[in-house]
């Protein structure tokens, strides 16, 4: 019973457990034509990822263009953020659609 109960909190994760293996932040998730949260702070060479919760395909994609990530309905988006740097971001099909990614060394 005991090896139970342990199994069961590993597999539904315990509090304060981590949530995401190293460098990679919790998502941002694409939620009500929305990027929550909208604000964002990373490293370089963290992973960022972008879920979205919507029935509609979204984008994450910096206003310079250095990245974009297309993520299609009940799908995850991942990118490595390689360089530092303040990263105002959109969604290409609804540019109301708006974040911030902050990369820091």
């Amino acid at each position: 019973m005991r090896r139970l109960i342990i199994l069961a909190a590993i597999g539904l994760g315990m509090p304060g457990s981590p949530a995401s293996p190293a460098g990679t932040s919790q998502p941002i998730l694409m939620k009500g034509i929305a990027f929550a949260p909208q604000q964002v702070t990373v490293h370089v060479g963290d992973t960022l990822e972008w879920a979205n919760q919507d029935i509609v395909v979204h984008t994450a994609t910096a206003k310079d263009k250095s990245w974009d990530v297309n993520v299609l309905p009940g799908k995850n988006g991942r990118m490595v953020m390689k360089a530092a740097g303040t990263f105002d971001y959109i969604c290409r099909y609804h540019p109301n659609m708006t974040g911030e990614v902050i990369v820091e060394p």
